[in-house]
Order: structure tokens, then sequence, then C-alpha cells
């Protein structure tokens, strides 16, 4: 019996011993299996990118000038017309009465000059007698051969066809000036007579047509006339995008920009930004709750062909740029609480020294605050240190497509934890941790 007890407690030993040499293996190969990725030098840019419409830089509305009814439209919507190409007739049957009444009036008062100007002559042969008359009887009234009356008689002759001719000349000037008058008036009804057929100012594009045949155009000189065609000078256009609020602190005027129009997929046209708007627009009205948007427009460079106004377009503003620049994957970047100091420094029972040299504080669980502490949520990565996950601190710059700028708290090789997804959510200050092999680098990315 003592035998056998013996062996059964031998075979209990060895049973107890292999279970604790398991267990002591799975605790040595046990751990989160993670991606890692160097941190190396990159070009990043930084993008915004917004939709909007496609608006002409010049919009004309074309109005008439004379008053009447619509006889002939000859453009429509779409039409693509030249400066000085016929864009409506308006009857001009009023506008001719006129003309033709001030032609007769100018020939009245041409006529009327005519008959003064012969008025002045006889009214010069007429003073030019009486000076020869007076002359005479001088002569005579120096001899004694006439009485003194009639000199006088002779004298006041000349006075007065002298008064007769002045006023005849008078006569003339003041005709003369009719006379321009109602030449004047003629030219004016004639430049009126023009206007009843409306053509176009600029070379564009007709976006609406606000009247139609059959129509009466009036017009007035306070009110101006009928607004009748809307034309777009598409040799210069703007797209007119909304920003989320978020993004305009970054946008700037001169920013260079890349607009692809939804019309003519396939192509992207360069521009630059234009203006940024001070005032907000309301994503869907001004409710509350709704995205606060800016209008900002970019104005394309050169021509687009077949381009129409209200065209829908995608705008990419590029908005920073960075050369060779040290950068984190987004996705490796996450947040943890720590405990700070009065100067905002990282505290912890214990410090443990990262990957890259920096001692990272390591706060207990749970652990009481004293004088001058507070908790905050610090950015960082997790980075991998004798198989465990250290949280280093990260201070980031600009946001690219795949990675953000690096201003400190990591150097160049330094391994952050990128994956699987739900690590940098659920990894913890010294987790044990199993690498995979690391995400070969993508070099340069595009920013957003």
């Amino acid at each position: 019996m003592t035998r056998k007890k013996l062996l059964i407690g031998l075979i209990i030993v060895v049973v107890l011993g292999g279970m604790a040499w398991a267990n002591l293996s799975v605790k040595r190969t046990s751990g989160v299996t993670i991606n890692v990725e160097k941190i190396e030098a990159r070009d990043l840019e930084a993008q915004v990118t917004a939709s909007g419409k496609v608006q002409p830089r010049r919009t004309v509305k074309v109005s008439n000038e004379a008053s009447g009814k619509v006889l002939r439209l000859a453009v429509r919507e779409g039409d693509v017309v030249t400066k000085g190409q016929v864009l409506v007739d308006i009857d001009p049957t009023q506008l001719q009465t006129i003309v033709e009444q001030r032609e007769a009036s100018l020939a009245t008062a041409r006529s009327q000059l005519s008959q003064t100007e012969v008025s002045v002559d006889n009214a010069k042969i007429a003073l030019s007698q009486a000076q020869d008359t007076l002359k005479r009887a001088e002569a005579s009234a120096s001899s004694g051969l006439i009485p003194r009356e009639q000199l006088d008689r002779a004298r006041n002759e000349v006075k007065t066809y002298t008064s007769n001719l002045k006023s005849t000349e008078q006569s003339v000037l003041t005709q003369q000036q009719r006379v321009k008058q109602e030449e004047a008036n003629l030219a004016s009804a004639q430049i009126d007579l023009t206007k009843v057929r409306v053509v176009s100012p600029i070379n564009g594009i007709v976006t609406q047509r606000l009247i139609e045949e059959g129509e009466t155009a009036r017009y007035n000189a306070i009110g101006g006339g009928t607004d009748l065609l809307a034309i777009a000078d598409m040799s210069g256009i703007e797209a007119e995008i909304e920003v989320d609020e978020t993004d305009i602190p970054f946008i700037k005027i001169g920013q260079l920009t890349k607009v692809s129009i939804d019309a003519l997929p396939g192509k992207e046209f360069p521009g630059r930004v234009t203006e940024v708007g001070n005032s907000p627009i309301q994503a869907g009205g001004a409710t509350g709750g709704r995205a606060t948007n800016f209008k900002v427009k970019v104005t394309i460079d050169g021509t687009v062909p077949d381009v129409r106004p209200g065209f829908t377009c995608t705008a990419v503003v590029t908005t920073a740029t960075r050369k060779k620049v040290l950068s984190v994957p987004i996705q490796a970047m996450t947040v943890r609480e720590k405990i700070v100091d009065a100067g905002g420094n990282i505290v912890a029972d214990t410090p443990v020294a990262a990957a890259s040299g920096t001692p990272v504080a390591t706060p207990t669980p749970g652990a009481a605050l004293k004088d001058g502490q507070s908790r905050k949520e610090i950015e960082g990565v997790f980075l991998v240190r004798d198989g465990k996950a250290v949280f280093a601190p990260v201070k980031i710059g600009i946001a690219g497509d795949k990675y953000y700028e690096v201003l400190g708290g990591l150097k160049e090789g330094d391994e952050v934890v990128t994956g699987p997804p739900t690590a940098a959510r659920t990894l913890k200050e010294g987790d044990a941790v199993k690498v995979t092999a690391a995400t070969p680098s993508s070099g340069t990315t595009p920013g957003r």
C-alpha cells in the first residue's frame, strides 16, 4: 500500500508540474497581436473638400431702352451669343412716328430761318437807302434848301431802320438756335428708334428668357426698362462651394484648388480661392442643430469647354503642404486619460521609458489626485517596449489623407501600433503584445 501511494503521489506531482509548465508557457507566449509601422519622413498635403455649383464670374441682365410690343425673340435659353448680336426686336411704329414729327419740325425751323435771313437783307437795303437820304438832307440843310423838319425826319428814319436791322439779325440767331434744337431732337429720336433692336452687350450664353413674343416691354427714365434676358459670360467661371465651419479657419485667399465637374467626368481644372465668406449660410435652413457652412469662391483658371451655369462641382483646396516631415499613421493616434500637474506635465507613480527614450508617466488607475493635479485626455500612440505596449504623447501638425505631421514626441524609426483597428481603443499601458510583420510604408500620400 505504501508503494502504491508513493506512485500515485508521484503521478500527481508530475501532472501538477506539467500544468504549471504549460501555464507558464502560455503566459510567456500570450499577448495582444498587433501590427506596427515605422515613423518615416514624408511629403504631406492638408486639403479641404467641398461641393457646390459652377457660376459665371459675370452675369448681365439685358433690358430694353424703348417701349413697345416684342415682335421677335431671336434667341432661346442655352444659345451662345456674341457681342452685338440681335436678341430682341420691338415694334418701332411709335418711335418712327416721333422721328417723322422731328423731321417736319426741323424743316419748318429751317424754312423760318431762311425767311428771317431774307428779312435781314431787306433791312440792310432799307437802312442803306435811309442813310443815303440822310446824307442828301444834311447837304441841302446846310445850304438852306430844305427845312429843319425834313432833316430830322431823315435822321429818325435811319434810326428806325438801324433798330429794325438789329432786331431782324437777332431773330436770325434765335432761328439758328431753334434749328440746332430741332436737329438735336431729330438725332435723339433717331437714336431712340435704333433701340427697338436690342443687341447682346457681351459674348456669353443665354441663361434666362424673361419675356415672350407679343408681350410689352416698358421703359421710363426713372425705373428703367424691363428685364428681357440674362446672359452669362462663361469666359471666366467660378466654383461657389459650401465649406464647413470647422474647415473655414484653414481656407485662405490664393490657395491652390482642383475642381471637378460632375457633367465633365474624368477632368480636373486648376483654380485659386478668390473669396471667403464672412457670413454663414445654414445648410438646409436656419433650423437649430443644422451644420453651419460658409460660401467660398474658387476662380477656375482658363476656360472650361461646354460648361453651363449651375453644374454641380467638387473642389479640393490645398490648405497646407509639408516636405519631408515625420509623419504618424492616423489610425495609430488615440486618446488616454492621464494625470497632469499644474504645468500640464503627465505625472505617475512609476515612470516608464518609451522606445523613443522619452519618460512616459503611467498613473495608477483610480489614483487619488494631489494638490495641483487634474485628469486630462492626452493624444498619443502606443509603442512597443520589451513586449509591452507603452503610451507616448504626440504633438501633431497638419492632417494628410493617411498621416499626421509629427511635431514632437516621436523620432524617425519608432514603431507605432497601427492595428488591428480595435488596438488603439482597447490597449492599456503595460499590456503584453505580439508584433506581426510591419505594414509597409506607402511613402508620399496626398492630404485631405
